[in-house]
């Protein structure tokens, strides 16, 4: 009896740490929570993202972007996310990882060479308002944490607009251009919150215009979000987004 007993409560005390564990490996992510799995043959993009595709796409009811190509990311050496000012972006920014990185509009599954790295450009649709970069990394597995992102899409305007605001929120640092115009810096240890930082006023082309955007964080998650603002501050939501 007194073996039984000692049986049951190793087995108990067996499902209780399990548990534990199953929770500390939980990370929160855009309002909801993203379970982390050690489990290699488990990892996956989906659902967090979706191959984009070649039919015309709006921003979502919000506004919100959500059709990007997007690199893998870069192995960076970063420690603390307290070195983020706005002199350490432009310097990390500035730096020429890759051919063309700032004209370049590449196609689905294209490969540049960064270093040692030889990585791949994704087109991909993000269900939700913000495009969960950490999960891109984890699922592709690649290194989630002291890393750096390049993101790129093409927002088609039906006509030229005027007073334009490029919102951005964004979870580490990040700088984003508007047609090869530097617009928002994002800079120090932040968290992700939508319109965190809104350009001054911009002019809209008719046709085709560029949206690059380029994300660093060393510990925690990666995320951003991306709108266009009206000059009333309302999204503009007749858009259509292309990544050619």
């Amino acid at each position: 009896m007194y073996i039984k007993r000692n049986a049951l409560l190793l087995a108990a005390g067996c499902v209780i740490f399990a548990a534990l564990r199953s929770q500390a490996q939980s990370a929160i992510s855009g309002g909801r929570v993203d379970k982390i799995t050690d489990n290699d043959t488990l990892r996956t993009i989906t659902p967090f993202f979706i191959p984009a595709t070649t039919s015309k796409k709006n921003p979502n009811s919000e506004g919100f972007i959500q059709r990007w190509l997007l690199l893998e990311p870069i192995n960076k050496s970063i420690r603390s996310n307290l070195v983020f000012t706005n002199s350490y972006l432009k310097t990390q920014f500035d730096t020429a990882y890759f051919p063309n990185q700032f004209t370049v509009i590449p196609k689905d599954r294209d490969k540049v060479k960064v270093g040692e790295q030889e990585l791949a450009w994704h087109a991909l649709e993000s269900p939700t308002f913000n495009v969960k970069l950490f999960r891109l990394a984890y699922g592709l597995k690649k290194h989630t944490y002291a890393v750096l992102f390049w993101a790129v899409t093409v927002v088609n305007s039906p006509r030229e607009i005027r007073n334009v605001r490029l919102a951005v929120g964004s979870n580490g640092g990040s700088t984003w251009w508007l047609n090869g115009k530097e617009t928002v810096i994002l800079d120090g240890d932040r968290r992700m919150v939508m319109d965190d930082c809104v350009s001054t006023r911009l002019m809209l082309n008719k046709g085709k215009n560029i949206i690059r955007g380029a994300l660093i964080n060393g510990p925690g998650l990666s995320d951003f979000c991306v709108r266009l603002l009206n000059e009333k501050g309302e999204p503009i939501k007749d858009l259509t987004v292309s990544l050619q």
